[in-house]
């Protein structure tokens, strides 16, 4: 049977992606430079893997977005409405992309998205007004 494991992330700087993951977005990672690294957000697996390794490992070219990605979303939860405002602004000032402040969607949640330094999606959203 087949069990979903994690996200994989081809990468164009591994360096800059475990930085921002880790840093600014609060993973958990023993990553030392290695070739392909592991983070965790509690149970959640994030794997990311060097674009120029994986085609040298798979023989084979690919072609990766450029700009902002909108193939696939990382999204992060947080506890209450005032949060998604308060980590939107922090997250930005860290320096991801802008992409949508926060907003109230009809739906009852809050929400908002910024881009990480490759330009895939990040969501930070909550359905809890508190």
């Amino acid at each position: 049977m087949l069990k979903l494991d994690a996200i994989g992330l081809f990468v164009k700087d591994m360096e800059t992606m475990v930085s921002f993951y880790r840093d600014v977005m609060g993973m958990k990672t023993d990553w030392a430079g290695e070739a392909n690294a592991e983070l965790y957000s509690g149970e959640f697996r994030l794997i990311m893997f060097s674009r120029k390794d994986f085609e040298e490992m798979t023989s084979k070219s690919y072609t990766y977005p450029t700009g902002l990605n909108g193939t696939v979303e990382l999204a992060f939860d947080v506890a209450d409405f005032a949060e998604v405002d308060t980590e939107y602004a922090r997250i930005v000032n860290a320096g991801a992309t802008p992409v949508f402040p926060p907003t109230d969607e009809p739906w009852g949640q809050r929400t908002s998205y910024v881009a990480d330094p490759d330009g895939n999606l990040i969501e930070i959203s909550s359905f809890v007004k508190a």
